[in-house]
């Protein structure tokens, strides 16, 4: 570490279960393995599917830095529930998708995805159509990837599309975290992840590190307008999707608006994390450093509150303060978790920009206001991509004969 400036947080990135490394080694069945453009997949048959594909699912991996690790997407889909190993008995062939760059634009991702719609189609015996989808970002890279399909006429023989905790709608990120990332003064992966083409794209806010403001980014605002110009959804598959967070309002009822999230000592010393609040010139983060000096006070005007809101939750600053203390540094952690995917955002029936769409009570709303034809919410507030028996054994009993 140079005299001169703070500790850099190295490798340190946001991320959910299903991009977590491993601890250790993964034993992976045997499968074969496509190379597509941007991406590649492995392919797992089905019991009692012999000679090629009979009855394929496609799921794509989901946001973080750098290659997909499939090891570790294999894992986490066998953890808390055996997904894999259950749709492979019921005689699905798992095709899991993964990309050569897991941060890059979405529109570049979807490449991966239609070329492995198509090589599925062209390999397989039989006549039973496919099923389509993905985890967090890659449930928005599919749906992207089919309704592009459908515009150019092109048949991708799907009969269903899923998302899992996708945000359709927006993620969020405390911007606070996000200016801290570009506030240490060094390159740093955190700071790339926040400042990527794909965070760009799903963030509903994003800290603009050469400007210093709070907004809608450019890069979100051309993706909404690809997607509309592809009809912003598939139209023959039937749609459906499933979210880690609740549908009666409960988020996180511990953390309030204006809570101090995280406080850190020793290095960057004072810098303080607050819960999101609503109002005008709220206080999200105080920053400070002792080399180069520097110290910055970020602020917001118009938020909901976003870090208690159902959906599914993200260790945002229990990940922030553990690499904080692996620098030596002293972190008084009072909320590990914020929402990251809105419970509205993943099910797609309300905008998370208002309070009151942020909080609406799925239960209570209409399923024609939904762009899905079918959903669920978990009945508990999960983890982000947490998978579960209760929404995976909902999905499969909706998948098409």
């Amino acid at each position: 570490m140079s005299e001169t400036t703070e500790p850099n947080v190295g490798t340190f990135t946001l991320g959910g279960p299903l991009t977590a490394e491993p601890a250790g080694p993964v034993e992976v069945p045997e499968h074969d393995e496509w190379t597509l453009p941007n991406g590649f997949a492995w392919v797992f048959p089905g019991e009692g599917n012999r000679g090629g594909l009979v009855r394929p699912v496609i799921m794509a991996d989901g946001f973080n830095l750098g290659r997909s690790r499939l090891d570790a997407l294999y894992q986490g889909l066998e953890s808390g529930y055996p997904f894999i190993t259950e749709l492979r008995r019921r005689g699905r062939d798992v095709i899991l998708l993964g990309f050569e760059e897991r941060s890059a634009s979405i529109l570049d991702n979807a490449q991966a995805a239609e070329a492995a719609i198509m090589r599925a189609i062209a390999e397989q015996q039989g006549d039973a159509r496919l099923i389509v989808g993905g985890f967090s970002m890659g449930g928005i890279v599919t749906r992207y990837a089919l309704a592009h399909l459908e515009t150019q006429r092109m048949d991708h023989r799907t009969a269903l599309y899923f998302s899992y905790d996708s945000p359709h709608r927006g993620a969020s990120i405390p911007v606070g975290v996000q200016a801290f990332s570009h506030f240490i003064p060094l390159p740093n992966n955190f700071a790339k992840q926040m400042n990527s083409p794909a965070a760009r794209q799903m963030l509903w806010q994003h800290y603009d590190k050469d400007t210093g403001k709070i907004g809608v980014a450019p890069e979100r605002t051309e993706f909404l307008a690809a997607l509309d110009r592809v009809g912003r959804w598939p139209m023959i598959p039937l749609k459906v999707a499933v979210a880690n967070g609740r549908a009666d309002v409960v988020g996180l009822p511990d953390v309030k608006p204006g809570d101090v999230a995280l406080r850190v000592d020793r290095i960057y010393p004072g810098t303080t994390f607050y819960t999101q609040a609503q109002g005008d010139d709220v206080t999200a983060a105080y920053l400070n450093r002792r080399l180069p000096k520097a110290e910055k006070t970020i602020t917001t005007s118009g938020f909901p509150e976003l870090d208690g809101a159902p959906g599914g939750t993200l260790h945002t600053y229990k990940i922030l303060a553990e690499a904080m203390k692996k620098l030596g540094g002293k972190a008084d952690l009072r909320h590990e978790d914020v929402c990251f995917v809105p419970s509205v955002s993943a099910v797609a029936i309300r905008d998370i920009e208002t309070q009151d769409d942020l909080y609406a009570d799925i239960n209570g709303l209409d399923l024609d206001e939904s762009e899905l034809d079918d959903f669920l919410c978990s009945s508990t507030t999960t983890a982000h991509t947490a998978i579960t028996e209760e929404l995976c054994t909902w999905l499969m009993d909706r998948l098409p004969d």
